[in-house]
């Protein structure tokens, strides 16, 4: 029997074209995985370095306690307040075009703050930084959900979520060294080359069929101006009121911006169910697994970062421990995010979302309660063993929330999703510290330590709520592929072989 065989000749070019074709798309995807790590490890290197370069920047600029604070909140509110909207403009122009964007002008608003004459102008850079942050941190995900397959997705996110631990980790080891040896302009200046490399290398990176699809999708043409407005002044004003009622005194102007942002988050409720094109997608808001996620996200990094409020303070001021033994009793909280955010992936391919983050909810839950129980007598061990609880806990609700989240939003409305991913880890720890400041006033005798306070036991508590968040999750193993949109009407169904 003759059988019709194409020419060998005819078939080299084609497999030629095929491997070129692979060989770009996994290019692609490095570059983007690296853009992505780098831009999130930035970031979180930025916050915790500046908390050790404060002093020296307030006595080199001859500023007040008060203008050092604006140096972090400016930045906080800048970031909060944008984060959504800047995930819908990713969703609209392109996540790499808007993260190169955020990436470029976070290196050059970073340089102008190292070379900075006075207080103002650092406040004003570090606003400007908040906003190029914003334009970088939910394209980091974004990036990664429209080069990834669902099924590949889980390991990116686990890369990204360790090398953010270890630059959480390492920031205030190199900003100390930093500080002592060239000054508090040095830590601004760090940050410089690997966001400006980023940038350059994601203008260089190409992604033309996902970009145009995102550009094609109906409903993004229009970004929605009022609605991010109202979001942003709800976002901002919630960030400052909480970081407000956190100081001394600062209760009747927290509660007054807190109620602000209750009035704004009741316009925008209102606008966004009139809006032809809402900012942020009702099928998006309709998903149980993207709520669940987020409020898991926002409880769990409440509650993580009320627990290390109130024991840093515990330790220092309580048990007299200087600040590297009081580091060094945290570090298996460090260690455990790091080395626990690659068996995430399995964990969840083998048991699924649900029972994965279930478990990493009753260890976050576990380790506050064990906390809250210590006096003032508690040595390195007990600390380290709570601190181990919470480490782990956290990194393996983190990574598959995060996953379940990323995947389980429509490509077109992956920055949006971003977006509402990195507000919950913004605003969870200004609601952690503001909750524990509060109760450590209303609760005077019992100070910082954790069994005469009520302070852990709330956070405990907060704890406790990422347990129904997770039981929201998908449970099987195909539960975190993303939703499809229905088919427009009148149209058949497209069937992929």
């Amino acid at each position: 029997m003759n059988r019709s065989r194409t020419p060998a000749p005819a078939r080299v070019p084609a497999l030629v074209r095929l491997s070129f074709l692979a060989r770009v798309r996994v290019s692609a995807r490095a570059s983007v995985l690296a853009c992505s790590v780098v831009g999130a490890a930035v970031v979180a290197l930025d916050g915790t370095v500046l908390t050790v370069a404060q002093p020296a920047l307030q006595r080199d600029l001859h500023a007040d306690v008060g203008q050092v604070q604006w140096t972090s909140t400016g930045y906080l509110v800048a970031v909060a307040s944008l984060l959504v909207f800047a995930g819908r403009l990713g969703d609209r122009h392109g996540h790499r075009r808007v993260f190169a964007v955020g990436a470029l002008g976070f290196a050059a608003a970073s340089a102008g703050i190292a070379l900075a004459p006075g207080i103002e102008a650092v406040i004003a850079l570090r606003v400007l930084q908040g906003v190029c942050g914003a334009l970088l941190q939910p394209a980091t995900l974004g990036m990664l959900r429209t080069a990834f397959p669902p099924d590949r997705l889980a390991t990116p996110i686990a890369v990204r979520t360790a090398v953010i631990g270890l630059a959480a980790a390492a920031g205030p080891l190199v900003g100390g060294a930093l500080v002592s040896a060239y000054g508090w302009r040095s830590v601004f200046l760090l940050s410089v080359p690997p966001t400006l490399a980023i940038g350059l290398l994601a203008l260089a990176t190409r992604q033309p069929e996902a970009e145009a699809r995102a550009r094609a999708t109906p409903g993004l043409a229009v970004l929605d101006p009022l609605g991010a407005l109202l979001l942003a002044a709800a976002l901002g004003l919630l960030v400052h009121g909480l970081v407000e009622a956190a100081r001394p005194g600062g209760a009747v102007p927290g509660a007054l911006a807190c109620a602000g942002a209750a009035v704004a988050g009741t316009a925008l409720a209102r606008h966004e169910r009139r809006a032809a094109h809402p900012l942020l997608p009702p099928e998006l808001l309709r998903s149980v697994p993207v709520v669940a996620g987020v409020a898991a996200l926002l409880a769990a990094s409440a509650a993580l970062s009320g627990a290390l409020f109130v024991t840093t303070y515990f330790l220092q001021d309580v048990q007299r421990l200087d600040p590297l033994t009081c580091a060094l009793r945290f570090l298996p909280l460090a260690l455990l995010m790091v080395l626990g955010a690659p068996l995430c992936p399995p964990l969840q391919r083998r048991h699924g979302p649900r029972r994965t983050a279930t478990a990493g909810a009753a260890l976050l839950t576990l380790g506050a309660l064990l906390l809250s129980r210590l006096d003032a007598t508690a040595g390195a061990l007990p600390v380290g063993g709570c601190a181990a609880l919470l480490g782990a806990g956290f990194v393996t609700l983190m990574v598959t929330a995060t996953s379940v989240v990323v995947h389980r939003a429509p490509e077109a409305h992956a920055g949006v999703a971003g977006g509402l991913q990195q507000t919950a880890m913004n605003v969870g720890p200004a609601l952690g510290v503001a909750t524990v400041t509060l109760l450590l006033a209303l609760v005077p005798d019992g100070g910082f330590v954790p069994a005469e306070g009520a302070a852990l036991p709330a956070l405990a508590a907060i704890a406790a709520l990422t347990l129904p968040a997770a039981l929201a999750l998908p449970g099987g193993t195909r539960g975190t592929r993303p939703e499809q949109a229905p088919p427009r009407p009148g149209r058949r169904p497209c069937v992929r072989s």
